[in-house]
């Protein structure tokens, strides 16, 4: 049986995490990347040998080149590559500086096309190589990008954020356009609120806030960060395998609320 591989960034904490024990769970290999060193090599140590930590600065070109040889190194192959990383810079609009937006964009739209497109190009060699043993309705082969509900809605103070995500799901259009005939889908998850450790620290020490959170999501609760890797490892699988081009937003409804919940 062959061995399923997944590089997954900003895979130490949050969503990240919870995406890399899916995956584990799920039977795959798991190259971790994450920028946090220490984060990084605390999390690995719940994986034994199924996991892969490489600390990656993903704004930076040489990182994400060494971390598909590391991959390489270690598994020999790459099948789904999930563009998690994501950083915001909040401030108003009229202050926010150009090294911030930059930053953001940097981070959160060109890392993952240079990725991308790297794994997209170890997918095609895979593919041509397999090619007489694997028919095109049967590749499993998938980029998954993180979106946000900030795609499509924006927010005050987080103006490079908002334009990043939408940035970033045109990116997963074009890009499932341009390697579906390889076979290889292209999708994004929009979240909305999830209950990572940051947000929770945030809600369990501002009531307001949490109301604020549940008056906008219509079924009143914060996603548990297990619930997002649900659907990456949906998008990852053969249930899948008509599904590109996609972003599917995990959101509670809150796209779909024109108002506030009472």
């Amino acid at each position: 049986m062959r061995m399923n591989v997944a590089i997954i960034t900003g895979g130490a904490k949050g969503i990240g995490l919870a995406c890399v024990r899916r995956f584990v769970e799920d039977g795959f290999h798991v190259v971790l990347a994450d920028i946090d060193g220490e984060a990084g090599k605390k999390a690995v140590g719940e994986f034994r040998d199924r996991v892969r930590f490489v600390q990656c600065d993903v704004a930076e070109r040489l990182d994400l080149r060494n971390l598909l040889t590391a991959t390489l190194n270690a598994f020999g192959r790459v099948d789904v590559l999930i563009n998690n990383a994501g950083i915001a810079r909040r401030a108003a609009a009229v202050d926010l500086g150009l090294e911030d937006f930059d930053d953001v964009l940097a981070v959160n739209v060109r890392a993952p096309f240079v990725l991308s497109q790297m794994v997209a190009r170890q997918m095609q060699a895979q593919i041509e190589a397999e090619a007489a043993s694997v028919s095109d309705e049967t590749r499993d082969y998938a980029i998954i990008n993180m979106s946000s509900i900030n795609a499509v809605m924006a927010i005050p103070n987080n103006l490079a954020y908002s334009v990043s995500k939408g940035a970033l799901n045109q990116l997963t259009t074009a890009l499932a356009i341009e390697l579906a005939p390889l076979g290889v889908r292209v999708n994004a998850i929009g979240p909305g609120s999830v209950g990572t450790d940051l947000l929770q620290a945030v809600i369990a020490k501002d009531k307001v806030m949490r109301g604020k959170l549940l008056a906008r999501t219509p079924l009143g609760r914060i996603a548990d960060t297990s619930e997002i890797a649900a659907v990456a490892a949906f998008l990852a699988s053969p249930d899948a395998r008509y599904v590109t081009g996609q972003c599917l937003y995990v959101d509670g409804g809150r796209l779909a609320l024109n108002t506030w919940m009472e």
